[in-house]
């Protein structure tokens, strides 16, 4: 009965609540979406890379080493010699080394040229090991194995022929459409870059380089695909490469003895040191997106009390006849907080699926374009708590119209 009351008062007023339910869903949609895309976006950072010691490319930033190399965002400054690689990765105190070569695409899926040892050593999450959903890794030059997305999106399948291009544009006219790649195999799905790439082997890279200079195709090349797998492709320059080391005790050594090292200027950085340095850096933003969310919150909750409070002088009529029937000045004060309540509740759920569908729709390009895969379960995290936060909020903002409420039931008797 009470609840009724309350509905059809506000279905009396549904030109101006309308306005305040789609204001506060608006607020709940940033307040939310910041919060859950933060939450979403540290956990999918965290879960790409582990078990890697260190991480080695040309002289460069912690942070660029850590994304071109690791997430796919950015571009290197410069590449690491072939000779170099092998030198340091037959040191004694490394277990294994996996190269990593960047700069060719499909379709703008990155492809990433390296060794079967990637397969073996690469960890994600808490050390999980990439699997095989089918197929088995690169063992010819012109192989390719999948991620879970590109595979899906793209819609390939076991045995199916593509063409790489060169560069990492979505749109690219320079194509290695003389030496089509086959997929030999197509990875699980892993919720990290390594879904959007597509991985060839590093005498795919140097095959589908030979007779190309500086990012043009030479005219006249006779090889054909046969005589380039028959032959002994030995890269020159790689992008960067992944460690681990027969000790951890071993890591700040190892790293010391890359970073003066004499022959080439490298840089070896510890995945989880550039994390946190990349967390320290998000902070202030994040800080800010968190104060602009309040900053919304606010406005819309005070919208509220101007709009109930509006209300209360127009409903002198009404609060008289609740009155004479009976109604006492407390239950006056609870209908006008119903109401709130009722309010912040329709706008939680518009908000939610506003965020819903938003993050439904736009999940694919934030996969694609930022390699960020954002979960769904929005009320992960913190969002539960900031929901209990809002509904209190509205609570104490329809005070200072339901005490006016109480007031003028008062007066009335």
């Amino acid at each position: 009965m009470f609840i009724r009351l309350a509905s059809k008062s506000l279905l009396n007023r549904k030109g101006s609540v309308l306005l305040t339910v789609m204001a506060m869903a608006v607020s709940i949609f940033v307040l939310l979406g910041v919060e859950h895309i933060r939450h979403q976006t540290k956990d999918s950072f965290s879960s790409t890379v582990s078990g890697v010691d260190l991480i080695v490319g040309a002289r460069t930033g912690n942070l660029n080493l850590l994304l071109y190399s690791v997430f796919r965002i950015g571009s290197p400054t410069n590449n690491i010699s072939w000779d170099t690689y092998q030198a340091l990765s037959s040191n004694k105190r490394v277990a294994w080394a996996v190269p990593i070569s960047l700069g060719d695409s499909h379709k703008g899926y990155r492809v990433m040229g390296t060794s079967t040892g990637y397969f073996e050593h690469f960890r994600y999450g808490k050390k999980r090991p990439l699997e095989f959903a089918q197929g088995v890794p690169f063992s010819n030059v012109f192989d390719v194995v999948l991620g879970a997305e590109v595979a899906k999106r793209l819609g390939y399948k076991l045995d199916d022929q593509l063409v790489l291009a060169h560069g990492i544009a979505a749109t690219s006219f320079s194509l290695h459409d003389d030496r089509p790649f086959k997929v030999s195999g197509i990875l699980k799905p892993t919720g990290t870059p390594v879904d959007q790439t597509l991985h060839i082997s590093l005498q795919g890279i140097e095959a589908i380089h030979i007779d190309w200079k500086q990012g043009v195709k030479q005219p006249g090349s006779h090889l054909n695909v046969d005589q380039l797998g028959a032959m002994e492709l030995e890269p020159k320059n790689i992008t960067a490469f992944m460690l681990g080391l027969n000790s951890k005790l071993a890591t700040f050594r190892v790293q010391r003895e890359i970073n003066h090292y004499r022959n080439e200027p490298l840089t070896a950085i510890l995945p989880g040191v550039a994390l946190s340095e990349l967390w320290q850096m998000m902070g202030l933003l994040e800080n800010t997106l968190r104060l602009i969310s309040a900053l919304v919150l606010v406005a819309a909750l005070l919208g509220l009390c101007a709009m109930m409070l509006a209300s209360i002088r127009e409903r002198e009529q009404e609060i008289h006849l609740l009155r004479v029937i009976g109604a006492r000045p407390f239950y006056l004060f609870l209908l006008i907080e119903l109401e709130a309540l009722l309010i912040a509740f329709v706008s939680i759920l518009l908000g939610l699926a506003g965020l819903y569908g938003t993050l439904l729709a736009a999940g694919p390009a934030l996969a694609s374009s930022f390699g960020l895969h954002i979960g769904l379960n929005i009320l992960s995290g913190n969002n539960a708590l900031f929901l209990l936060v809002y509904l209190g909020a509205t609570t104490l903002a329809a005070m200072i119209p339901s005490i006016t409420a109480y007031r003028n039931a008062k007066s009335s008797q």
